[in-house]
């Protein structure tokens, strides 16, 4: 009898440890994939201000755009969490977009080759983004259902571990599907 108990306190033990030990391993891929974020959008923030010093000499009557790029860029980089930085890369997201929606209307801007270089860095960058928070989410995801499973969620508590926020698009423009129109316009009748 005492060898029985033995052996199932034992098996106790050792399911306990397995299940505060993935635990912690998935907080911390939760942890390093917030991390490979971070990078990314440390790159996209270096790579601003070269893009707005680059067009700011042909651009100077567009001063408000540049400036809300700066200001974007600015509140970007000084957020913290998971919703604050989602929000704050969001509006980032939108002042880009309208600077290189100004930047078509002048042709020495479109072929100038520092101008392109920049746009495509970004472009790259903010592919590699998407790649992140999505790894991020997954991860973050795995890791909240991991915690609510039962019985894993009665070592939770031991682990110190708490839910993961999720990146979400809190920005209803950003969310909206765009509208995309290639039928060809009608021939007049004749």
């Amino acid at each position: 009898m005492l060898i029985l108990l033995l052996v199932v306190t034992a098996a106790i033990a050792l399911w306990v440890m397995g299940a505060y030990n993935s635990l912690v391993a998935l907080k911390n891929r939760v942890v390093n994939a917030w991390k490979q974020i971070d990078v990314q959008l440390k790159r996209r923030h270096d790579l601003i201000p070269n893009l707005v010093n680059t067009v700011k000499g042909s651009m100077d009557f567009e001063r408000s755009t540049l400036e809300a790029v700066i200001s974007a860029r600015n509140k970007a980089v000084s957020a913290a969490g998971v919703k604050q930085t989602a929000q704050a890369e969001g509006e980032l997201t939108q002042a880009l977009g309208r600077l290189f929606a100004l930047t078509e209307n002048y042709p020495d801007l479109k072929s100038n080759q520092s101008v392109l270089q920049l746009q495509e860095e970004l472009t790259s960058t903010e592919n590699k983004i998407s790649f992140a928070r999505q790894l991020y989410n997954d991860t973050a995801t795995e890791y909240n259902t991991k915690q609510m499973q039962f019985p894993t969620n009665l070592v939770a508590g031991l682990a110190k571990a708490s839910p993961a926020e999720l990146w979400q698009i809190e920005d209803a423009a950003e969310r909206a599907v765009p509208t995309v129109d290639l039928s060809s316009p009608k021939p007049p009748a004749a």
